[in-house]
């Protein structure tokens, strides 16, 4: 979803988040860090890192573009605006790929989600690997559970990972969910109890969809998907230009 959100800019170094943040609609709010390096230093050193090898036996990559299967899916890529917790476009394309069974998989989610009123709306897919070591060299030790280890690669580098909430099919408004995407703090885990009742049956109409079809959310961000056959494909490193669709 590409919208004209008036967003307001929220800055966390280091601090605790703001009682008037935690007031604040989180659907048009984004959180940032500030990076340990310059991130245009680290997207030149990135580029010149080889990527984990895979291992024998792994599926061929086929990855499709989530705009090609349905009406139903949104768009609001981040990595590819300055709206994420960089605060700088690291993505040269705001399309969202996934190994096409995910894909698949996410296209019967969504006619689920269908039925009871919601579509889905996209932040992330497929991510090349270098991008990967950028976010892992720029953020802070002790935030690195929110991002991936280069050293074994993403399962978003897999082309089998997705970042995604609901939206409502009437109003075409992004449903509230306890915390913002890509929030490094408590509320974006799984698991967070303190958030408002229908914040939490939002999240959890959202995991059980998912689930059903073979996606399993991790603990640190309500956000996050794995497929069931992410281990099945190799870490890619294809930039998006160059990814054949």
């Amino acid at each position: 979803m590409r919208t004209g959100y008036a967003i307001p800019l929220f800055v966390i170094m280091g601090l605790s988040v703001s009682s008037a943040y935690a007031a604040k609609d989180q659907t048009s709010m984004f959180f940032r860090i500030t990076p340990l390096k310059p991130v245009d230093e680290l997207m030149q050193q990135a580029r010149r890192a080889t990527p984990p090898a895979s291992s024998m036996g792994v599926r061929k990559p086929e990855l499709v573009d989530l705009a090609h299967l349905s009406p139903l899916f949104k768009f609001d890529v981040r990595y590819a605006t300055d709206r994420n917790f960089l605060g700088t476009p690291v993505y040269s394309s705001s399309h969202a790929f996934l190994e096409k069974p995910a894909a698949d998989a996410l296209l019967r989610v969504a006619e689920f989600l269908k039925t009871k009123g919601y579509g889905l709306l996209i932040f992330d897919a497929y991510r090349p690997w270098y991008i990967t070591k950028v976010f892992w060299d720029a953020t802070p030790v002790d935030k690195h559970q929110f991002v991936a280890d280069p050293a074994t690669g993403s399962r978003h580098n897999r082309g089998c990972a997705v970042d995604l909430t609901l939206y409502d099919l009437k109003t075409g408004r992004q449903v509230p969910m306890p915390s913002g995407f890509d929030e490094m703090t408590l509320r974006a885990y799984s698991d967070y109890t303190e958030a408002p009742e229908e914040q939490k049956t939002a999240r959890a109409l959202l995991k059980d969809a998912m689930q059903h079809e073979g996606f399993e959310q991790l603990p640190e961000e309500w956000w996050h998907f794995d497929y069931k056959d992410w281990s099945l494909y190799p870490v890619q490193n294809i930039p998006f230009e160059e990814i054949k669709n």
